[in-house]
């Protein structure tokens, strides 16, 4: 890895573009070196992910109104939709619009941790649905997302985004269309400014993740997506865009994020160098936040040694800073212990995660956080109980750039009425590269079979295993069969009218209906 100097420059300067960070990683992208097999495994092993997360998600409200959405843009020859089967096609940011909102809604897909937080398989709608459209190959596709999870990740290493509370998905609009340019193997030039007006049109204040959380957070990280891939279209067709974006004196860095003494070293792989950062990243196991990965893990350990949660006096956990200030009681979110808040706020708690993983032993994408779950007289007191604190040590490990040191973990103490003491840690999630039960395919395929389950038939699980598994086989125009189909009856859709589907609301059910029944 090369490390790149960015900082602030006045206009005076003048800065070259070779200088530049955006150019920089737009020669990443252009770069044809071959992706490694170890590489093309794991990006196999993320598509089984994104898709089991989408399909357990595509009739959850806000999946249901960016499909709506989707649908009213149809094109023949456009990308698919999750759950409408191959002969649905809609326009290519349309699909990464709604796509990439199955994948992040239910926030249990693959993540990256360090400077910045990143979900990078947020980066896949996006680039395959461009492959789709522009009938690229399987192993196309692989080349654009190898990229896609690099330049998210490098990103992440290296510039904070939260410290401003701006959005993490502000390093996702560069990396999709870095990913797309990869993928189309465009010049570096297009590349170059498709980066500058991503980033230009996705940053965001982080107030999507704070208090009350609502349905836009599963839609952030698809509206990165969709301004990537219109990004790249206006550059393809000689647009320009603000340069230099990070380091201009009225650019991203010096108003957005730490001002004109700012001072990065970024990591982006040299010439030659083969794009690895995805084997970086990992996995949840559990349908929650990733911070609380482990937590929830060693919550199921120390929870067999309690009978009678009336007699806890209280539960401290100590972690790391972004534990504590984020999904925590630093956060001084009272949401956070309200039995009537959101999923997407109860997600962003750990005081109730570790409440119901305690008492159940087990976590559900859905039963964990039902109103009526949230609710129960007993888990509200126990919850009740629980803080946070910061400790310097996991915020260290948090931050380590050993990855045999890294870590999201923390340890919970929990004092009993009666004096007793239980305490445990647990520094990594037992689904981790160096946890318990580290995952391999098998955990994955694994995990798409129980979201799948009594949403999509038998068959159509099979076909859809065999066909990403051959992922680097796939012939230009054969991406449609990465699509998965739920029977029309299955698939919910959301009827009401909105501006795009105004007086067609009825009408494009119909026909999305009619669409799936002939491919059933």
């Amino acid at each position: 890895m090369q490390y790149h100097d960015v900082r602030v420059h006045p206009e005076s300067d003048r800065l070259p573009r070779a200088d530049q960070l955006a150019w920089k990683i737009a020669q990443v992208a252009t770069d044809p070196v071959a992706v490694e097999d170890t590489v093309t495994d794991m990006i196999i092993n993320r598509l089984i992910d994104n898709a089991a997360v989408a399909v357990a998600s595509v009739n959850r409200h806000p999946v249901m109104s960016a499909r709506a959405e989707a649908l009213a843009h149809q094109r023949a020859d456009g990308a698919t939709l999750f759950g409408m089967g191959p002969d649905v096609r809609v326009h290519a940011e349309w699909a990464a619009w709604a796509n990439g909102t199955a994948v992040r809604e239910l926030d249990y897909h693959d993540t990256f941790l360090a400077a910045e937080y990143s979900h990078p398989g947020d980066n896949i709608p996006g680039i395959l649905a461009v492959a789709q459209q522009c009938r690229r190959s399987g192993a196309e596709l692989v080349r654009g997302i190898a990229t896609g999870y690099e330049i998210q990740i490098d990103l992440a290493r290296a510039i904070c985004l939260h410290k401003h509370k701006i959005d993490h998905v502000a390093h996702l609009g560069p990396s999709v269309a870095a990913g797309i340019g990869t993928l189309l193997r465009l010049p570096p030039e297009v590349v170059y400014q498709a980066i500058g007006q991503a980033l230009h049109v996705t940053t965001a204040t982080r107030q999507s993740r704070k208090g009350e959380i609502s349905s836009w957070k599963a839609y952030a990280p698809a509206h990165a997506g969709k301004m990537a891939v219109e990004a790249v279209d206006r550059a393809m067709m000689g647009e320009t865009s603000p340069t230099p974006i990070y380091e201009g004196e009225d650019g991203v860095i010096a108003w957005m994020l730490d001002g004109k003494d700012a001072a990065y070293k970024v990591p982006l792989p040299e010439a030659g160098e083969a794009k690895r950062a995805i084997l970086s990243s990992y996995t949840k196991e559990h349908s929650a936040e990733y911070q609380s990965q482990a937590l929830i893990d060693l919550a199921f350990r120390m929870g067999k040694q309690v009978s009678n949660w009336d007699d806890v006096a209280d539960i401290l956990i100590e972690t790391s800073h972004h534990t504590h200030y984020v999904i925590g009681t630093g956060s001084n979110d009272p949401q956070k212990f309200d039995p009537q808040a959101s999923r997407e706020t109860l997600d962003h708690s750990i005081m109730y995660i570790v409440a119901v993983a305690l008492q159940d032993g087990c976590w559900h994408q859905v039963h964990s956080y039902a109103p009526e779950r949230a609710r129960r007289p007993d888990t509200v007191r126990l919850w009740q109980k629980i803080h946070t604190i910061e400790k310097p040590e996991w915020t260290a490990r948090y931050h380590e750039t050993d990855p045999n040191r890294k870590a999201f973990g923390g340890r919970i103490i929990i004092r009993m009425k009666d004096g007793r003491v239980l305490e445990d840690e647990l520094a990594v999630a037992n689904a981790h590269t160096l946890g318990a039960t580290p995952w391999v395919r098998a955990d994955y395929i694994r995990k798409f079979r129980m979201l799948a389950e009594g949403v999509v038939p038998e068959r159509e699980i099979e076909r859809f295993l065999d066909v990403v598994q051959r992922l680097p086989d796939l012939k230009a125009g054969e991406l449609s069969q990465l699509e998965i189909l739920i029977p029309a009856q299955d698939l919910r859709q959301n009827t009401a009218e909105g501006i795009f589907n105004f007086g067609q609301a009825q009408a494009m059910v119909g026909a999305s209906t009619r669409a799936a029944a002939l491919t059933s």
